[in-house]
C-alpha cells in the first residue's frame, strides 16, 4: 500500500509542477432556474406543495382507473430509488484534486452548452406549437369528437398542450442523463484506483438513476395527460367522448417528445464527434500522442460531448421511443376494443402503461443485482464486465417474462375470447425474444472478442483503405440478421394476435395489429436495464478520460480502458435495442396513423398502392429523405471536425511547450468552437426532418383535390413514411454496427493485438474510426429517432392531409 500511495503522490506532484490546464468554462455555478426558485422556498411550504400536487395526481386516477393509480404508485416509487441512487452515487469520493478538476471542466462545459441547446430548441418548440394551434383551428374534426362536443378550438388546445407537455419531458429527461452523468464519471475514475467491480458499480448505479428517470417519466406523463383528459372531458358519461378514442387526444405529447429528441441528438452527435474526430486526427494522427492525453486542446470538448450526445441525447431519444411506443399501443388497444365491442376496453388501452410499470419494477432489481467486492484492495479486473452486466440483464429477462404474464392475465383477459390474454402474451414473448437477439446481434458485430471486429483488425494490418472496406462491408452484412429477427417478430405476433379469437361483428379476426402492439411492449419491457447499459457507456468513457489526463497510474488507466471498451459494445448493442424498437414502433405508429385517417374521412383506410405513380413517388422521397438527412448529418461534423483541426494545429504551432507541459492549451476555444458549430449545423437536417412530410401532403392533397383523388394526400404520406421507415433501419442498422466495429477494432489493437498503439495497424484503425464517430453517434441514432418522429407528426398533421 506504501508503495501505490508514493506513486500517487509523484503523480500529483508532477501534475501539479505544470501549468493549471483545466480552468472553469463558465463565471458562476449554473443551476436550472425551477432548482433556483425552490431553494428559495420554506421546506414546509415546498412539502405542502408536493402534497397537494400527489393529491391531485392520486384523486385523478382513482376517479379515472385502479390501473392508472397502480401506474401512479409504482413510479413515485422507482423516482425514491433514483433519489437513493443518486446519493449513493455521489456519497462516494471524488479522487484526487487533479480528478476533480478535470471533472468539473467537463462538467462546465456539458451544462453551458446543454443551456444555449435546450434554449434554442424551445424557442423552436414553441413556434411549432402555435403553427400546430393554427392548423388545429382550421382542421376538421372526426365524427367522435363532433358528437362529443368537443370543438376545434378545444382539440387545438388540448393538442398544443400536449405537445408542449412531451417537449418539455423530453427535455428534462435529457437534462437527468447529463447531470448523473457529468458527476458520476469522477467518482468512477476514483473507485478504478481501487478496485474495477466498484468502479462498474457506481457507473451501472449511476446509469440506473437516469434509466429509471427517463422511463419513469415517460410513463407518469402519459398518465397523467390519460387521467386529465378522463376526467375534465367526463369520458363515457352520456354525451360524452368514449374512452376507445382518448388516446387520440395524446399524439401531441409523442410529437413533442419526437422533437427534441431528433434536434437533442443531431446538436449533441455533431457536438461530440466533431470534437472527437478533430482532437484524434491532429493529436493521435499527428502529434502522435495518446488518446485524452493533456496535452491536447480539443480533449475537454471531446469529453464534453460524451456528456451531450451520449447521455442527454440518449435520455431524450429513449423517452421519446417509450411514449411513442405507448400512445401508438393505446390508440391500437382502443380501436380494437371498439371494433370488438368489448364492454371495459380500459385493459387493452392502459396494458401499455402498466408492462412499463413493471419495467421499472424488474429493471431496478436488475440493477441492484450488480454488487461490489468486498476487497477493496483487489486493483485488477476479477471478472469480465460484460458478463457481469449480462447477468443483471438476463435476470432482468427472466422477471420480465414473468410479469409480463401477469400483466396480460390482469389486464387482457375477457369473456368473449378466455384464451386471448395468453396469445397476447406470447406475442410480449416474442418481443422479449426479439430484445435479446438484437442485443446478441449487436454484440457480435461490435464486440472484438468475436469474429467480426477481429477480422477488420486484421485488415487494419494492410492499411486505411482495407480498413475502410472491412468495416463498410461488415455493416452492410450487419442489416441481414436483424431484418431477419424483426420479420419473424412481426408476422409471428400478427398471427398470434389474430388467431385469439377476438374478432368483430362480421367475424373477422382482428387481434393482429394490436398483437404487434403487444411485442413491442414485450421488447421495450425491459428497456430501463437496456438505458443503464447505454448510460454506462459514456460515464465509462468519461472516467477513462479523466484517469488519463490526470496521469494516474498505468493499472488504474488499464481498468478504465477496460471499462471503455466494454461501454462501447454496451452503446453499439442499446442502438441496436433501439432500431430494433423503432422499427416495430413505426409500424405500430403507421398502423395507427391509417386508423386516424379512416376517423377523419369516415371511409375505410386500410391499404395504400404503390402501384398508383403519385404513392410510389411518395415512397422515393421518403427513402430519399433518409439519404439526405444522413449526408447532411455526416457533413456537419466533418465541417465541425475541420474547424477544430485548424484550431488545434494552430495551437501545436503557436504554442510549441504545450509539448512539453510548459503551456496550458486553449481549452475553452475548442469547446466554444464545437459549441457554436453544432448549434448551427443541427438546424439544416432538422427542418428538412420536420418540413418533409408536411409539405409533401400538402402538395398531393391539392394536387388530389384538382384530380379528383380525394385521399391522395393521405395515401402519399402514408407510402412516405413506410418507404422512409424500411429504408432508415437498414441504414441505422448499417451506420451504428459499422461505427462500433470500427471504435472497438482500434481498442482491440490497443490491448496490444497487431502491433499495438502506435503501430501501422493502430494508425489505420484511428482512421477508421475517425470515419465510424459520425456514422455511430450522430447520423444512426439520429435516424431511428428521424423515423418514429416522421410517424408521430404525421399522426398530428392527419387531418390536414384530407
Amino acid at each position: 500500500m506504501m508503495m501505490d500511495e508514493d506513486v500517487e503522490q509523484a503523480s500529483l506532484m508532477s501534475f501539479n509542477d505544470r501549468p493549471r490546464a483545466f480552468p472553469n468554462m463558465r463565471s458562476k455555478t449554473y443551476s436550472p432556474l425551477i432548482f433556483r426558485i425552490l431553494r428559495k422556498l420554506n421546506v414546509r411550504v415546498v412539502s405542502i406543495i408536493l402534497l397537494l400536487c400527489f393529491g391531485a395526481i392520486f384523486y385523478m386516477g382513482a376517479s379515472t382507473s385502479p390501473i392508472i393509480l397502480f401506474v401512479f404508485i409504482v413510479c413515485i416509487f422507482s423516482f425514491l430509488l433514483s433519489i437513493y441512487l443518486t446519493k449513493w452515487v455521489l456519497a462516494k469520493d471524488e479522487g484526487p484534486p487533479e480528478m476533480v478538476q478535470i471533472s468539473d471542466a467537463i462538467r462546465d462545459g456539458a451544462e453551458g452548452f446543454f443551456r444555449t441547446q435546450y434554449s434554442t430548441i424551445s424557442k423552436m418548440a414553441v413556434l411549432l406549437a402555435f403553427v400546430i394551434l393554427c392548423i388545429y383551428l382550421f382542421r376538421s374534426l372526426t365524427p367522435q369528437q363532433e358528437a362529443a362536443g368537443l370543438g376545434r378550438a378545444m382539440s387545438a388546445y388540448i393538442t398544443v398542450a400536449a405537445f408542449l407537455l412531451g417537449a418539455l419531458c423530453s427535455g428534462i429527461a435529457g437534462y437527468v442523463g447529463m447531470w448523473v452523468s457529468v458527476r458520476a464519471n469522477v467518482r468512477v475514475s476514483s473507485a478504478a484506483r481501487r478496485s474495477a467491480r466498484e468502479a462498474l458499480q457506481i457507473a451501472v448505479r449511476a446509469g440506473g438513476f437516469s434509466a429509471l428517470v427517463v422511463v419513469g417519466m415517460a410513463v407518469i406523463g402519459i398518465a397523467i395527460l390519460y387521467s386529465t383528459f378522463y376526467v375534465w372531458l367526463g369520458v363515457d358519461s352520456p354525451g360524452a367522448m368514449s374512452v376507445n378514442d382518448l388516446p387520440l387526444l395524446l399524439v401531441g405529447y409523442g410529437f413533442g417528445a419526437s422533437f427534441v429528441a431528433l434536434f437533442a441528438q443531431l446538436g449533441g452527435g455533431i457536438y461530440t464527434k466533431g470534437a472527437d474526430v478533430g482532437a484524434d486526427l491532429v493529436g493521435k494522427v499527428e502529434q502522435g500522442i495518446p488518446e485524452d492525453d493533456p496535452r491536447n486542446p480539443a480533449v475537454i470538448a471531446d469529453l464534453v460531448g460524451d456528456n451531450v450526445g451520449d447521455c442527454a441525447a440518449r435520455g431524450a431519444d429513449l423517452f421519446e421511443s417509450i411514449a411513442a411506443e405507448i400512445i401508438s399501443a393505446m390508440i391500437l388497444g382502443g380501436t380494437m376494443a371498439k371494433k370488438c365491442k368489448i364492454e371495459d376496453p380500459s385493459g387493452f388501452i392502459l396494458f401499455p402503461l402498466v408492462v412499463h410499470s413493471f419495467d421499472l419494477v424488474i429493471s431496478s432489481i436488475g440493477i441492484l443485482s450488480i454488487k461490489g467486492t468486498r476487497d477493496a484492495s483487489v486493483k485488477s479486473p476479477v471478472e469480465d464486465p460484460m458478463a457481469v452486466l449480462q447477468k443483471g440483464y438476463s435476470l432482468t429477462i427472466i422477471l420480465a417474462v414473468l410479469t409480463f404474464g401477469a400483466s396480460t392475465r390482469w389486464l387482457l383477459y375477457t369473456e368473449q375470447a378466455p384464451s386471448a390474454w395468453f396469445s397476447f402474451a406470447l406475442c410480449g414473448l416474442v418481443g422479449i425474444i426479439t430484445a435479446y437477439a438484437f442485443v446478441w446481434i449487436s454484440k457480435y458485430y461490435t464486440d472484438y472478442k468475436h469474429e467480426p471486429v477481429r477480422t477488420l483488425a486484421l485488415a487494419s494490418s494492410t492499411g486505411h483503405g482495407t480498413n475502410i472496406i472491412a468495416g463498410v462491408s461488415l455493416g452492410l452484412e450487419s442489416t441481414a440478421l436483424p431484418v431477419l429477427v424483426i420479420s419473424v417478430a412481426i408476422i409471428s405476433a400478427y398471427w398470434l394476435g389474430n388467431t385469439s379469437g377476438l374478432v368483430d361483428e362480421n367475424g373477422v379476426p382482428t387481434g393482429g395489429l394490436f398483437g404487434t402492439a403487444v411485442a413491442t411492449m414485450g421488447m421495450l419491457s425491459t428497456a430501463a436495464y437496456v438505458l443503464t447499459m447505454d448510460m454506462f457507456g459514456p460515464i465509462a468513457d468519461n472516467a477513462g478520460g479523466i484517469v488519463e489526463m490526470s496521469q494516474q497510474p498505468e493499472s488504474v488507466r488499464e481498468i478504465t480502458d477496460l471499462l471503455d471498451a466494454v461501454g462501447n459494445t454496451t452503446k453499439a448493442t442499446t442502438k441496436g435495442f433501439a432500431i430494433g424498437s423503432a422499427a416495430l414502433a413505426s409500424f405500430l405508429l403507421f398502423s395507427a396513423y391509417m386508423d386516424e385517417v379512416s376517423a377523419f374521412a369516415s371511409v375505410s383506410f386500410k391499404e395504400v398502392d404503390i402501384a398508383i405513380p403519385e404513392v410510389f413517388v411518395g415512397g422515393l422521397l421518403g427513402s430519399m429523405l433518409i439519404f439526405l438527412f444522413s449526408a447532411w448529418a455526416c457533413a456537419a461534423v466533418g465541417r465541425t471536425a475541420q474547424e477544430v483541426v485548424n484550431e488545434v494545429r494552430r495551437q501545436f504551432i503557436e504554442r510549441p511547450g504545450i509539448m512539453e507541459y510548459k503551456e496550458k492549451p486553449d481549452y475553452s476555444r475548442c469547446v466554444a468552437i464545437v459549441a457554436s458549430a453544432a448549434l448551427r449545423e443541427m438546424i439544416k437536417p432538422g427542418a428538412l426532418a420536420i418540413a418533409s412530410p408536411i409539405v409533401v401532403g400538402l402538395v398531393f392533397r391539392v394536387l388530389g383535390y384538382y384530380t379528383g383523388q380525394p385521399l391522395l394526400g393521405a395515401k402519399v404520406v402514408a407510402s412516405m413514411l413506410m418507404f422512409a421507415t424500411v429504408s432508415g433501419i437498414l441504414m441505422a442498422l448499417f451506420l451504428n454496427t459499422a461505427g462500433g466495429a470500427w471504435d472497438n477494432a482500434k481498442k482491440y489493437i490497443e490491448t496490444g493485438a497487431l502491433g499495438g498503439k502506435g503501430s501501422e495497424a493502430h494508425k489505420a484503425a484511428v482512421t477508421g474510426d475517425t470515419v465510424g464517430d459520425p456514422f455511430k453517434d450522430t447520423a444512426g441514432p439520429s435516424i431511428h429517432v428521424l423515423i418514429k418522429m416522421l410517424a408521430t407528426i404525421t399522426l398530428v398533421m392527419a387531418p390536414v392531409f384530407l
